[in-house]
């Protein structure tokens, strides 16, 4: 978009308030920030919530948020706090995108993006997510109490003992798992009704890496040629349970009615799934 002077105006962050006029949307209270973020674009909410880092916040209420994106993005600062976010409406995209250790909780539904290439911290969903959820996650943990959509934990990856964790607690759409280089997934069907499958189709395409376990049923057609089916084994009944008890603890589940339940494993069969189309 070009302005009436002839500059470049980007729609997005055009206008956005300096931080000084921007206080009288917070409340503070010691350690805490409460935020209305009902008439902040997504630089201003981003730019208030950094600023109070530095001023001695830890832990944020934001409220009124509808589609903000970015949220928790740019806290990653020199000799950073952990953080707590609370979240009260619907994030907007790439929730928590290269987030470094703190925490977010989303009282509400998430939109595309969630925790991308995110490497710490903890991002807790009290509702359903949009596509490419974890997409190229490298690090930390993200818990999913509904469905997610299109292409979660796209390229999600590990190095050494850096492994990421997503759970999500409904199904998922197609492209689950899609190029996975590493990580560990966690596909729960809660909200499928009995003999019913999970919803993806093409699951694990391209998987390299990685672990992907899915509580419920699913069928044979519904994977991709690039993934093995085994039985979970001791080492990855241990995952599991961790993770499904921490889940069960956000959103206030039964870990033992879960657990009791058959999981399949999903690996993938090759390291190089495309090898052969490359010149190299």
């Amino acid at each position: 978009m070009v302005s009436t002077s002839g500059a470049i105006k980007d729609m997005f962050l055009g206008e956005v308030r300096k931080i000084d006029e921007l206080f009288r949307f917070i409340k503070i209270d010691g350690e805490l920030a409460e935020i209305d973020a009902t008439e902040l674009k997504h630089k201003e909410l981003n730019d208030l919530m950094r600023e109070c880092i530095f001023k001695g916040a830890e832990k944020f209420v934001l409220k009124n948020v509808y589609g903000h994106r970015y949220i928790g993005t740019r806290l990653n600062i020199s000799n950073p706090k952990r953080v707590q976010i609370d979240i009260y409406g619907t994030a907007g995209n790439d929730l928590g995108a290269f987030l470094n250790g703190h925490k977010i909780v989303v009282h509400g539904n998430a939109q595309d993006g969630v925790g991308n290439t995110m490497d710490d911290g903890e991002i807790i969903i009290e509702g359903r997510a949009g596509d490419v959820v974890a997409m190229s996650m490298r690090g930390g943990k993200i818990f999913i109490r509904d469905n997610v959509g299109y292409r979660t934990a796209i390229h999600m990856k590990e190095f050494e003992n850096k492994v990421p964790v997503l759970v999500v607690g409904g199904t998922a759409q197609d492209f689950f798992g899609e190029y996975m280089a590493g990580g560990r997934v966690i596909l729960l069907g809660l909200n499928l009704k009995e003999n019913e499958a999970h919803k993806a189709h093409y699951i694990g395409t391209g998987m390299h890496g990685g672990i992907i376990y899915i509580r419920g049923k699913v069928e044979d057609y519904q994977l991709g040629r690039e993934v093995g089916v085994l039985e979970p084994e001791k080492e990855d009944w241990k995952l599991i349970e961790e993770n499904v008890r921490r889940f069960s603890d956000c959103f206030g589940f039964n870990s033992d009615d879960i657990l009791s339940d058959k999981f399949i494993k999903l690996i993938p069969v090759s390291r190089r799934p495309y090898g052969k189309i490359y010149a190299y």
